[in-house]
């Protein structure tokens, strides 16, 4: 063994001395050292939840707001077709001549065509109508779900119908 300097072994045995001294009265309690490491570690969470929190409530009230566009298009363009299908119905069921089913001629599918967009006008909401693209959108619509025989165009069946029911369109109260 190599014999240790004598400046070596002082700060050693100094540093026992001051070991031994602070962990004497731990060692005379008992065998076992006990540290609050519960109550940090409860803190420690409350703190953090209290930071996470609002950052989560940030996050899903962002995401929503990301969502409501979409969604609105999705429920608006969903309305609009029912409004197209519910009022084309309606015509169908209206005019004399129109079976359900059946192909309709150009003179009989422009009246059909007029009788649902007046039943739009009367009975859907304006924002609806609107959504739909007005008379003309609200005509086009119905036009394109009618079972019209091949002569039929835009020209010979929707603008007489849309005509038609701007002519006999309800005068709007103030």
């Amino acid at each position: 063994m190599v014999p240790l300097a004598a400046s070596r072994v002082r700060p050693l045995a100094a540093g026992a001395v001051i070991l031994a001294a602070l962990t004497g009265p731990c060692a005379a309690a008992g065998p076992a050292i006990l540290l609050p490491w519960g109550d940090a570690l409860a803190e420690a969470i409350q703190a953090l939840g209290a930071v996470l929190v609002p950052l989560a409530a940030t996050a899903a009230v962002a995401a929503l707001a990301r969502l409501t566009g979409p969604l609105r298009v999705l429920v608006t363009s969903t309305l609009v077709e029912r409004l197209v299908r519910n009022v084309a119905d309606y015509g169908i069921n209206a005019v004399a001549g129109a079976v359900r089913g059946r192909t309709l001629t150009v003179p009989v599918g422009a009246r059909v065509i007029a009788s649902a967009v007046e039943r739009a006008l009367e009975q859907a909401p304006g924002w609806l109508v609107r959504a739909a693209g007005g008379v003309e959108g609200l005509g086009e619509k119905v036009f394109r779900s009618l079972p019209l025989e091949e002569a039929a165009t835009a020209d010979n069946t929707l603008a007489p119908a849309l005509q038609a029911a701007r002519g006999r369109r309800p005068a709007t109260q103030p």
